[in-house]
């Protein structure tokens, strides 16, 4: 798992690239590597400011909305008149995660020596970003454990066995207000300014919002 410095550090050195914009998306929204690598913008709702991701490209077959902050909808490229696909090349999705992650980590270590940390960044992988944004958002009280489980499409713990036959609700209300203050505090340390704002509440069109 990264910390959330680690987090910022990933953040950070991500290019403006296909790779560099799925590394920030996976960050803001906790999915998973192939839900965003091969997003089809059929998928997207613009308008609607989400991701609505059918049963078939879920892992447990469940169709899943996903809610975008501003953040991570300012991730999404231009589109193009001639493909579906969001990221990648041809007719596939986003593809040479190896070769793309080697790069990232290099960066990671370059920003370090320059900063005159000495200390590596500990071995991860992307799978670490989803757990890391599960644990810090919890921590941070942004969600109760339910609403994240529900953002992140599990069917484990509070949504499991009766509970989860028998509690339909879709928490959409509370997973955009969980996915918007999370985006904003993440732009907000990626910034500089998130030990002064994080943890700041004002109200704004009838919400609470980390500035």
């Amino acid at each position: 798992m990264l910390t959330e410095p680690e987090l910022v550090e990933v953040s950070r050195a991500s290019d403006n690239d296909d790779y560099g914009r799925v590394i920030k998306i996976l960050a803001l929204t906790g999915q998973r590597r192939q839900e965003i690598g091969d997003l089809a913008w059929h998928e997207v709702d613009v308008d609607g400011c989400q991701i609505e991701l059918p049963a078939d490209r879920t892992k447990n077959h469940r169709p899943h909305v996903v809610p975008l902050s501003a953040e991570a909808l300012a991730l999404l490229p231009p589109q193009r008149d001639d493909r579906d696909l969001v990221f990648g090349r041809g007719q596939r999705g986003f593809s040479g995660w190896s070769k793309a992650k080697l790069e990232l980590d290099a960066r990671i270590a370059a920003a370090r020596r320059s900063a005159g940390v000495k200390k590596p960044m500990p071995t991860w992988r992307l799978r670490d970003i989803r757990r890391s944004f599960v644990t810090h958002i919890n921590e941070r009280g942004f969600a109760p454990p339910h609403v994240v489980e529900a953002i992140v499409n599990h069917i484990s713990g509070h949504l499991a066995g009766v509970a989860g036959t028998y509690n339909k609700a879709l928490y959409l209300v509370e997973r955009r207000q969980a996915l918007e203050r999370w985006g904003q505090h993440v732009a907000a340390v990626v910034a500089g300014a998130g030990a002064r704002s994080s943890r700041s509440n004002v109200r704004r069109d009838g919400e609470r919002r980390i500035v």
